[in-house]
């Protein structure tokens, strides 16, 4: 099984002056659920390359095993410095696509045209798609095959 998991390009929370990104901990579980499992993880994001990480999911606090395991893991570090940029990645090359949470997606992802498509050709497609925390924010404009948002109601 080959399954995508898509990342923000955001830093910003908001106006604030804040830094956000993804969540650590929604990144390492599934990753390690799915590669455990023996699936093929693929990592994106729309800018492609590192992909801002939100730095209060690393605080001591919000540090689990499974993110230590990641941070102490050279082939999920790679990965993660080199995602593939979101506009180059092809819905058919995956059998499910996850969305790990973080502030960052509701900027970038809830409006980026290609990841309204990946999702929109997933779910035509019935493939999983996943979403986590606040990733589902990323569906807002995502339609149906009839054409209506599938948040609709």
């Amino acid at each position: 099984m080959k399954i995508l998991i898509v990342l923000t390009s955001h830093d910003q929370l908001g106006e604030t002056g804040k830094k956000t990104g993804f969540w650590l901990e929604e990144l390492a579980a599934p990753y390690y659920t799915f590669i455990d499992a023996g699936a093929d993880v693929t990592l994106a994001s729309p800018a492609g390359g590192q992909p801002p990480l939100d730095p209060k999911s690393n605080e001591p606090d919000a540090q689990t095993e499974t993110t230590k395991r990641f941070e102490a893991d050279e082939v999920a570090m790679q990965a993660l410095a080199n995602t593939h940029k979101l506009s180059e990645v092809l819905n058919q090359d995956f059998d499910a696509v996850f969305y790990p949470g973080g502030h960052g997606p509701l900027w970038d992802l809830a409006k980026d045209q290609n990841s309204i498509s990946l999702i929109e050709q997933s779910l035509q497609a019935n493939k999983p798609v996943a979403l986590v925390c606040h990733a589902p924010g990323v569906l807002r404009d995502v339609k149906n095959a009839e054409g209506r948002p599938i948040v609709e109601g």
